[in-house]
């Protein structure tokens, strides 16, 4: 299986180093780690906001470092979480004397990871509080599961507690927010063809070559359905009944819409399907106030896409609307 790489083992480190030299005004990784950090941490006064997960969904999570998002990310192996020691490394360079908070995919390496964190961060008589992303609304929630996925939506969570922060806002105030946006915010994705791990030799899953999964994950897991393909307009017709229905978002409702490639997917066929999107809440009486169609959370070379709404008041609009400069995302 092709990839542009040296050895597997280094490929994490390797594009880390490439990022931190091509955006070095805005991030650096402290030697040592993969955690990447704002090239000006520890902001004084400021909550730092912190996250982290496995690699191979760039340019989430380092590629949302700087100002108005994160502080800092931590970059484990592809798909795996990353280990407590960089954990502790970032918290100590972003300590800003605020506190931080944690924002957490629901999966249950990430989850174990941060809660050992949190006591690193008791000990050190750092204030932290935490949020859980669970936009997924193909995964049901049921007693005795893990739940729901946290998936591209985390990326408006960044977005919102970033904004809250760079306001210098108090840890109760940033948590406040960011939870806000985890309850506001839902997720369905969809993919074409699997993804490869960089040193195996075969994708996750299988799919024929009139066959689509509905209901993916970020990690080159199956979805919940597989079907036939479709064309762009049942599709997305479909994959929005799942979202709207789910919040449930209402007619005169104002939302942010996220169409996000899972890596491989051409900007023509995003754009297809933000046509859908908006055209789908046009006839059902949402309206758009702002909009995402790129890559934000990717699953190496996957073919597909996510579709994320966001259910927005007046304090969400500002915050969304506050600047930020990442090497992803920068508004003015």
């Amino acid at each position: 299986m092709k990839k542009v790489m040296n050895k597997p083992e280094d490929i994490v480190k390797e594009m880390l180093e490439g990022m931190s030299k091509a955006h070095r005004r805005l991030v650096e990784v402290i030697p040592g780690t993969q955690a990447v950090v704002r090239a000006d941490a520890p902001v004084m006064g400021k909550v730092a906001v912190i996250t982290g997960g496995g690699s191979g969904h760039e340019p989430a999570h380092g590629g949302f470092v700087g100002k108005g998002m994160l502080d800092a990310a931590l970059a484990g192996a592809v798909f795996c979480s990353p280990p407590l020691s960089d954990g502790i490394a970032a918290l100590e360079r972003c300590n800003g004397g605020k506190g931080a908070l944690f924002i957490i995919k629901n999966y249950t390496g990430d989850i174990l990871l941060f809660d050992m964190l949190e006591e690193e961060a008791q000990d050190r008589d750092i204030p932290v509080k935490k949020v859980l992303v669970t936009d997924d609304v193909a995964v049901e929630e049921r007693e005795g599961t893990t739940g729901r996925r946290g998936v591209a939506g985390t990326v408006f969570v960044h977005k919102i507690a970033g904004a809250m922060a760079d306001k210098r806002a108090p840890l109760e105030e940033v948590h406040r927010v960011a939870q806000k946006c985890v309850d506001s915010v839902r997720t369905l994705g969809v993919a074409l063809s699997p993804c490869i791990v960089p040193g195996r030799d075969k994708p996750n899953f299988e799919l024929g070559a009139d066959e689509m999964e509905l209901g993916i994950g970020i990690h080159g897991e199956p979805g919940v359905e597989r079907t036939s393909l479709r064309p762009a307009r049942e599709l997305v017709d479909g994959m929005m009944g799942r979202i709207v229905g789910d919040l449930p978002f209402e007619r005169g409702q104002e939302v942010a819409v996220m169409v996000n490639g899972m890596g491989a997917t051409p900007l023509m066929e995003l754009y297809v399907v933000f046509n859908e999107v908006a055209k789908y809440l046009d006839r059902t009486g949402i309206d758009i106030y702002r909009s995402y169609v790129g890559e934000y959370m990717t699953s190496l070379e996957m073919a597909g896409f996510s579709i994320t709404l966001l259910a927005l008041d007046e304090e969400l609009k500002s915050l969304l609307d506050h600047p930020c400069e990442t090497p992803a995302l920068t508004q003015r």
